[in-house]
């Protein structure tokens, strides 16, 4: 087998990076990754055929008499071993961030803040698990100063793993709330899988970025290198202004000078996101005008507190993801602008295990403490709890049919659930 080494010397000639063949792969160095359902590997040729560098196997049957092969023990390992290799390669600045609520706009926002200044490679999408980390690492170049890289899990041990490939150097926990309940065993479990970014910082010596407005971060990260942000006496300091229709904030370092920022993003949950995004730019030394433009320039987007005007209706889209606090969050600053126009459209709770019953019970009772009254409940954990007091479907596919019968119109309408309800599918016929 071929080491890891002349693997990276061949992907420095092709420094880009392809798994799938239905997209662009021509100049790449192409990894035959298989599924649980498919085997990677029958799709090498068609790699090399389509212009390929290298195609990275684990089957011998599949590599060719010539030196576009590139045959390994397991794909997967050879990528993210690459990865590694790769990362250690280069002095970049590594910053890690996880969490149970805005990590992917937390991302988006240093990001946004970092790169007015620097060289910045930052996670895709959410690219941000055992293959998208990788990827991410294998983006960087020489020149690359800083990677920001968001780290996802459903499973304790994920973060770890993770950790030890992306090695970073700054990390970020967002918050820890009731997500991936079903796969971390409870709330306890959750605290512990995220809390491992934490300890592969805390034994490295590395720094953490911490919201002093949450306690347990707070506790978790005692006795470590931290520089803190939030509403408090935090190092970097700030105060919601505007909360509606979108935050402004007022920031400041310890004693200086105070300055504003008006963003494009919904609600008051977002403010602990925009604070992280300036303390990471007062670590790195950006200037405030900088910060300032890049976080007001920032629009959200792929249905994560997106606004959208459609021809009928104010629509606030947040249905990429959902839990208990983002969801309850999320209706607690609708409220602030809401009338007696205004409408709920909520979807299930993905990955609650057993306390899926009482977290969906305990949404709806928020429902009826806000006073909301115009309803749309879909999903088959909100159905199984269904009253007459609110409307209640199985499946998204009948809220779309039930608001083609009955549209709204000239309302401000909410639309906040897990991304396997599809609720962007009601854009249409709102």
């Amino acid at each position: 087998m071929k080491n890891i080494q002349e693997l990276h010397q061949l992907f420095l000639a092709s420094p880009k990076i392809s798994t799938d063949t239905r997209g662009d792969v021509k100049g790449s160095v192409f990894f035959a990754l298989s599924g649980e359902k498919f085997n990677g590997n029958i799709f090498a040729k068609d790699a090399i055929d389509k212009g390929a560098e290298l195609a990275v196997v684990d089957d011998k049957a599949y590599c060719e008499n010539n030196n576009r092969y590139f045959l390994v023990d397991n794909v997967l390992e050879a990528l993210q071993n690459l990865a590694l290799f790769h990362r250690e390669s280069l002095k970049t600045t590594i910053i890690g961030i996880t969490g149970s609520n805005g990590k992917t706009t937390t991302k988006e926002l240093i990001y946004r803040v970092l790169e007015t200044e620097k060289i910045v490679v930052a996670t895709q999408g959410n690219l941000n698990n055992h293959i998208g980390v990788p990827l991410t690492l294998l983006r960087m170049t020489g020149k690359t100063q800083v990677a920001v890289i968001e780290m996802g899990a459903n499973h304790p041990g994920e973060i770890a793993r993770l950790c030890e490939l992306a090695r970073p150097n700054i990390g970020i926990i967002t918050n820890i709330g009731k997500a991936h309940l079903e796969g971390m065993g409870g709330y306890e479990g959750v605290i512990k899988a995220k809390n491992e970014l934490y300890s592969y910082i805390r034994i490295n010596n590395g720094t953490v970025i911490v919201n002093a407005d949450d306690v347990l971060l707070m506790q978790l990260s005692e006795g470590m290198h931290r520089l803190t942000y939030g509403s408090g006496s935090s190092e970097v300091g700030g105060a919601l202004l505007v909360e509606m229709p979108w935050i402004k904030i007022s920031a400041s370092y310890h004693n200086e000078a105070a300055f504003q920022i008006s963003s494009h993003l919904y609600g008051r949950y977002n403010f602990p996101n925009v604070m992280a995004a300036i303390a990471f730019g007062y670590y790195f030394k950006i200037k405030n005008k900088n910060i300032v433009k890049a976080i007001e320039k920032y629009i959200p987007e792929n249905s994560r507190s997106q606004e959208l005007k459609t021809e009928q209706n104010h629509l606030i889209l947040d249905a990429y993801n959902a839990n208990p606090v983002s969801m309850s969050e999320a209706m607690r600053s609708f409220k602030s602008c809401a009338d007696e126009h205004s409408w709920l459209i909520l979807g299930d709770m993905f990955e609650l295990g057993t306390a899926s019953k009482e977290e969906h019970q305990l949404i709806i009772e928020l429902i009826g403490q806000l006073g909301f009254k115009n309803v749309i409940l879909t999903g088959m954990h909100f159905y199984s709890l269904k009253s007459d007091r609110y409307l209640f479907f199985e499946t998204t596919g009948e809220v779309i049919l039930f608001l083609k019968r009955n549209p709204i119109k000239q309302a401000r309408v909410l639309v906040k659930g897990s991304r396997g309800m599809q609720l962007e599918q009601l854009i249409n016929v709102l």
